[in-house]
């Protein structure tokens, strides 16, 4: 679906609410004209390995999980599930408790034992203003569209959204919508406190800013790099995690630093850069969150959420 024959989103002068211009936007069922209509999925009796794997060679932050039989959905592994099973959270249970910190073990549970049952979804009649507003009231990056038998037809992301709006929000710039208090990490931090972080701040992605600063605010850090979740569940999914093991324990992995996982060339933007600019910087690197930076200082993170928030807002 081309742009130009979509939802050319634009922003009213005053700010006020999102204005659709073409009368197709608002049309019910339309939200299946940008989803992902061949849905890659995974059984629940899949391993939480096999899960990453499939995640990271199609490069997707989410699975639906589905039943093989009937193809209704089931759950949903996201990336932040595994994050909450490498330590982040209370599915770490598993491998702290169940496996005693047996990792090769806890990997291969079912990826049932950590999916989120719960799922937020759409169905196959709703308009793109529903998905929109259940995606940012709802606070979830993406909604599987199921059909009126339960099974998954198609799903739809943050990301299908700005790759729509790249280059239309030019009245919008970076500094009303970024987050500015912005919670970073060191680069001594180990996987299982990026982990933590991510998980209980509801994180996607944290910066990393240099130990020899030494200074309570963060708008006077020096990036280093940036750690997301992805990156994590690369560490996890291309079996890098097994090369730092000489026994089994889950210990060996999580005390890996990020600086081994995360990238130190910052793709970047700054407080007055338009958010139609970002959304084709973040469409064109394939990345979901810039930091923002002024003079090599941290000043904040705009992110595919802050940019569909900033459309409805």
């Amino acid at each position: 679906m081309r742009k130009k024959e979509t939802i050319n989103l634009v922003k009213s002068m005053d700010r006020g609410s999102l204005e659709f211009e073409t009368h197709a936007s608002q049309h019910e069922g339309d939200v299946m004209s940008i989803a992902t209509k061949k849905v890659v999925t995974a059984p629940q009796t899949a391993t939480i390995k096999e899960a990453a794997e499939k995640m990271v060679k199609n490069k997707f932050r989410r699975l639906p999980i589905t039943d093989p039989g009937s193809e209704k959905l089931l759950g949903i592994v996201t990336s932040m599930d595994i994050l909450d099973f490498l330590g982040g959270g209370d599915k770490y249970k598993i491998l702290e408790k169940k496996h005693k910190d047996n990792f090769p073990a806890a990997i291969n549970e079912p990826v049932k034992m950590i999916m989120t049952r719960d799922v937020e979804t759409i169905n196959t009649k709703d308009s793109i203003t529903t998905a929109v507003t259940k995606m940012t009231t709802k606070g979830v990056g993406a909604l599987p569209i199921i059909d009126s038998e339960h099974k998954i037809a198609g799903i739809v992301s943050e990301r299908d959204f700005v790759l729509l709006m790249a280059g239309v929000l030019n009245d919008e710039v970076v500094e009303d919508h970024m987050q500015k208090n912005v919670i970073t990490t060191t680069p001594g931090t180990r996987i299982e406190g990026a982990s933590k972080i991510m998980v209980r701040n509801k994180l996607r992605r944290i910066p990393v800013v240099g130990e020899e600063r030494k200074t309570p605010h963060p708008e006077k850090e020096k990036i280093v790099g940036i750690v997301t979740a992805t990156d994590i569940l690369e560490f996890l999914g291309k079996n890098s995690a097994f090369e730092h093991m000489i026994t089994n324990s889950a210990e060996e992995i999580l005390n890996t630093t990020i600086t081994e996982i995360m990238e130190s060339k910052v793709i970047t933007t700054n407080a007055m850069s338009h958010l139609g600019d970002v959304c084709d910087l973040m469409e064109n690197k394939g990345i979901g969150g810039l930091p923002v930076v002024q003079n090599s200082d941290l000043k904040g993170i705009i992110t595919e959420s802050d940019i569909l928030k900033a459309v409805i807002s």
